[in-house]
């Protein structure tokens, strides 16, 4: 009986989606290209805002089993048993249903836009969800918008793929996806919108941005509608600025971007030291899993995205996050409270490596937040402990350094500014959240020039930068553009043998290769006008004695920026390329700037 109710309900389901999709083509042929844009951010909207409440209400509903398991049937191992759990879990998942991979991190929606012309695979749309509500549900140390971000990416772009729409127009809802999913995520439409504008796009237009707008606005209403505020990160309190609390503020924006550097290098660390593991799976899971166990019982704010903890610390009442650990007895001294504060802060990156690292899936968006609110608190908690200053506003800077750190490690200072503005309801502290912003992205930059997420794609060029033209010669395929089908000739033969060639092909330069096809040198036309011109020398001259070397040597692993230069510092025209030591075909100069231009005309978003 469960059986047919359970198949009924599937074809209940497929008949729904079959329906919607007969709707949307319907206007697809009656709309605008416009207007079809603008209902289709609707509808990547509604599906990320879905996702969204799913993801949070299952994290949000397992911190409160944790937390009742502690204080009410006394087991205090519970923060630590669950991640364990979740650990494994998302392994098992990852291994047996999702092909045995998954792409971590907002990384990779700035790789589709680079390298895949805006296409994420559609397990992507229901991949994140899965392992991530496993992972950081049950309490790995990690957050969920970045398979937040990436699920609406891959909303936008496998909907622009249903529906045959341009790459721009692929890319744009892609945009849209990932708004819609910070909106929701935060209930911060303006922020869902710059981190979009800020982080995916590097080229886009005043009228891309109403798609993006509608989506991130879509996206808030329906999280504003079905959540409650306490799953949401929200601040109730009235917050004010005093100008004399500059200096300090000043001093945070400078820790807030030396700490993000400190954080992202110890997680990559943690990361490059799993990714050795790479043929037993479980036993990686388990063992960093453990270490992620160890810490959360000692530091059980460590536990999942930490949300709670960081509106415990901008209350009246801080000494709460004591609560429920070694330390509970110690919550009327002071400095202990600092000293735990200062250690957390310490250790977060690699609380977030272990989860990540050993199997997990999760984003380093929440655990920005969380490093950051920390720290905002422990400069203005050990400033007054030092006496320096008693009326200092431990709250403010408490939700002023989330702004440091998230700047400071997405190099994304507006969104930022925004986005805290937005959370705790207000722009009352505008001023600060801009000084510790671009203080910290400052420092930050100083160290690292690519965000902690771009970093890695962006040494390997594989990422769009702020440089415009080397993101479009980023973005062209190289080895599409190579000539393969080449006439060439061997050392043995004379060049009254290769100048037959002349009459078939308009090659300028003809590759001498032996019989395995390494490339020996070639024969430019140029440099032998004199000797082709007399049928003496033709007859009695050899290839050996004409062959010369060619001034530069293309590989087909060369980056498009190296490939230019190469062709800038030869004056060449056309290169011989080569591909594991062997000849592979000619490149010429004006297919690459031909390409180039198809890619402006395809990747400005108007």
């Amino acid at each position: 009986m469960s059986n047919r109710k359970s198949v009924s309900i599937q074809l209940f389901f497929r008949r729904i989606a079959r329906r919607l999709e007969a709707v949307f083509f319907l206007a697809k042929t009656i709309l605008s290209e416009r207007n079809f844009i603008y209902l289709s951010s609707v509808a990547v909207a509604i599906s990320c805002a879905l996702a969204v409440i799913i993801l949070k209400t299952f994290a949000h509903n397992v911190f409160k089993f944790a937390n009742y398991a502690n204080e009410y049937l006394k087991l205090p191992f519970a923060n630590s048993i669950f991640p364990v759990i979740g650990i494994l879990l998302t392994v098992f998942v990852v291994k047996k249903f999702l092909d045995g991979s998954i792409e971590k991190g907002s990384s990779r929606i700035l790789f589709a836009v680079a390298k895949k012309g805006g296409i994420l695979p559609k397990k992507q749309m229901y991949a994140q969800i899965i392992t991530s509500s496993l992972t950081v549900g049950l309490g790995g140390s990690a957050g969920l918008e970045s398979p937040i971000t990436i699920t609406g990416a891959a909303f936008g772009s496998n909907f622009a793929q249903k529906y045959k729409l341009s790459q721009k127009d692929r890319i744009l809802l892609l945009a849209c996806g990932v708004a819609a999913g910070i909106g929701a995520a935060f209930n911060a439409p303006i922020a869902g919108v710059l981190f979009a504008i800020e982080v995916v796009l590097t080229d886009v237009s005043i009228s891309a941005f109403i798609p993006i707008i509608i989506s991130a606005a879509t996206g808030a209403l329906v999280t504003e509608i079905v959540l409650s505020t306490d799953v949401l990160l929200t601040f109730k309190q009235d917050l004010t600025f005093n100008f004399h609390n500059t200096p300090y503020y000043i001093l945070l924006g400078i820790l807030a971007g030396l700490v993000s550097v400190y954080h992202a290098r110890n997680f990559r660390k943690v990361e490059h030291f799993f990714s050795r593991f790479k043929n037993n799976t479980y036993k990686k899971a388990l063992f960093g899993a453990t270490l992620l166990a160890i810490l959360i019982f000692f530091f059980p704010t460590l536990f999942g995205e930490g949300y709670e903890s960081i509106k415990t610390l901008s209350t009246g009442h801080p000494e709460s996050i004591l609560n429920n650990t070694l330390l509970e007895n110690y919550k009327s001294k002071p400095w202990i409270l600092l000293t735990f504060v200062g250690l957390i802060v310490l250790l977060k990156s690699f609380a977030t490596g272990l989860t990540l690292g050993s199997g997990g899936n999760g984003g380093n968006f929440a655990p920005s937040l969380f490093v950051g609110s920390y720290l905002g608190f422990f400069v203005a908690k050990a400033i007054h402990l030092l006496g320096i200053s008693n009326t200092l506003p431990i709250a403010n800077f408490t939700i002023v350094g989330m702004a440091g750190i998230l700047s400071g490690l997405f190099h994304a200072p507006l969104t930022a500014i925004f986005l805290i503005g937005e959370i705790t309801g207000g722009y009352d502290l505008m001023v600060p959240l801009m000084i510790v912003s671009s203080i910290s992205y400052a420092v930050s930059k100083q160290f690292d020039n690519y965000s902690m997420d771009v970093k890695a794609l962006a040494d390997r060029g594989e990422v769009f930068t702020s440089d415009k033209d080397k993101n479009i010669l980023q973005s062209i395929d190289f080895l599409k553009l190579v000539d393969t089908e080449v006439k060439t000739t061997s050392i043995e033969k004379s060049l009254e043998n290769l100048v037959e060639h002349l009459s078939t092909t308009n090659q300028q330069i003809i590759p001498v290769i032996d019989d395995k096809n390494k490339l020996l040198g070639i024969v430019d036309f140029e440099e032998i006008r004199s000797i082709i011109f007399n049928t003496y020398r033709i007859k009695f001259t050899l290839i050996s004695e004409i062959l010369s070397q060619s001034k530069v040597i293309i590989h087909h692993d060369d980056g498009m920026e190296f490939i230019m230069q190469k062709f800038e510092t030869s004056n060449q025209t056309v290169i011989p390329v080569t591909k594991n030591g062997k000849f592979f075909g000619l490149i010429y100069k004006i297919k690459i700037l031909e390409a180039y231009r198809e890619k402006l005309k395809e990747m400005i978003i108007e």
